[in-house]
Order: C-alpha cells, then structure tokens, then sequence
C-alpha cells in the first residue's frame, strides 16, 4: 500500500493514526532507541517514548545521555511505572511498538503475559489487538530458554529481530551500520527512513528516502 501512514487502514476500517510506540531497555544498544526515534521524527511519525530504569543506565554509559536528553527526542514520553498511561489501553491506537533494544528480561515479561510495567503493559496491548510488536533483541549465545521464549512470542505475533548488520551494503561506519538496521526495523510497520541499503540483484542501493508508509514491497 503506498501513501502516508495516516491514511493506512486498520483493521476496524479507519484511518490508522501515524504514530508508534518506542521501548528502550537496558540491553547493551541503546543506540538503536536513540536512532529510531531520530529517524521516526524525520518521517513525521509521533512517537511515544518508554524507558526503563536500567536504560537510562545503558544509556549514560553508553551515549553519555541524560534522561531529559533521550525524553526530547520523543513526542511524549512516558513513566515506565505509569500503568494508565494512554498507550496502555487498546483504544488508544497506534501502528504498533518497537523495542529496541529489547533485553531478555523484557522479551520473557511479555512472553508469559505479566505485565508488571508500562513496557509490558504497552507491548501486551499491541499484541493483544493485533498490531505490530518488533523486538530487537541483544543477546548472544542464546540459551535453549530464549529460543523458546522467541518462538512463544513468533506464536502469539511477535516480530523478532536482532539487529544482525548488513555487510552486503558495504558500511563505512558503525553510524551507517545501526542506522540501517533501524531502518530495517522500520520497513516492518511500513515506513521507509531512507536510510536502508536495498539489493537490487547486481548490489545495494540507497533508499528512496520516502517518509511514513512508503510503497510496501
């Protein structure tokens, strides 16, 4: 389908707002929250913001971020703890909720439905009324409990997709590495960043830099 994402149709037949929730936990890649966000507000997607308090953490370690820094990236950003904010109801209606990057811990919290935080709340609503829930999740090995906890979560509609790079696309920086993974992400819920080295059967390309749900493939 192609045209801007507010005018995508969801399932009821009306107009699917453009806008998306964004989770950030305390998985070692805080860079890849960070980066959506950027690349979501150069769409002109709204985004709603959670973060645990481990990830602010990762974050101050990791990017030298504070909480203001990372809250003003967002459109609105939530309390983890908050668990009636809006985007924990199902009528509040969103294209669906990326976690990135999403930490064990939180990929087994949604996994068996106990939604002790906003992140789990969000995420549990996302599924539970068939949008689209992406999880970029960092860890490796993976023992034989995350696969089936990943392959619980694939059952009940779950995307996952570790943040593996694109070496085919030739990257020149870490930067050009994260940020087509994000973008790769983002093509899930329809929404081309431009920031995606495509194949195109003799090499990469880069995208066509077309904003919130751009021509699905």
């Amino acid at each position: 389908m192609s045209g801007s994402a507010s005018s995508r149709q969801s399932g009821t037949g009306a107009a699917a707002p453009a806008r998306i929730i964004v989770g950030i936990t305390g998985a070692s890649g805080a860079v890849y929250g960070v980066r959506a966000l950027d690349q979501l507000r150069a769409a002109g997607v709204e985004t709603h913001l959670i973060v645990t308090r481990s990830a602010h953490l990762t974050l101050s370690q990791e990017l030298g971020m504070r909480p203001a820094d990372i809250a003003g990236r967002a459109s609105v950003c939530h309390n983890v703890q908050d668990i009636g904010a809006s985007i924990s109801s199902g009528s509040f209606r969103t294209l669906g909720m990326l976690i990135a990057p999403c930490s064990v811990r939180t990929m087994s919290e949604i996994a068996s439905g106990v939604t002790s935080s906003l992140m789990s709340r969000a995420a549990d609503v996302v599924l539970k009324e068939r949008r689209k829930l992406v999880l970029m999740l960092r860890e490796t090995p993976l023992h034989l409990g995350h696969l089936r906890t990943m392959t619980a979560l694939t059952e009940m509609g779950a995307i996952l997709m570790p943040p593996v790079p694109a070496f085919y696309a030739r990257p020149r920086s870490l930067d050009e590495m994260v940020d087509h993974s994000v973008g790769r992400a983002l093509d899930l819920f329809g929404i081309d960043s431009g920031t995606v080295e495509r194949w195109n059967g003799m090499g990469a390309e880069r995208g066509t830099s077309q904003k919130a749900g751009g021509n699905d493939a």
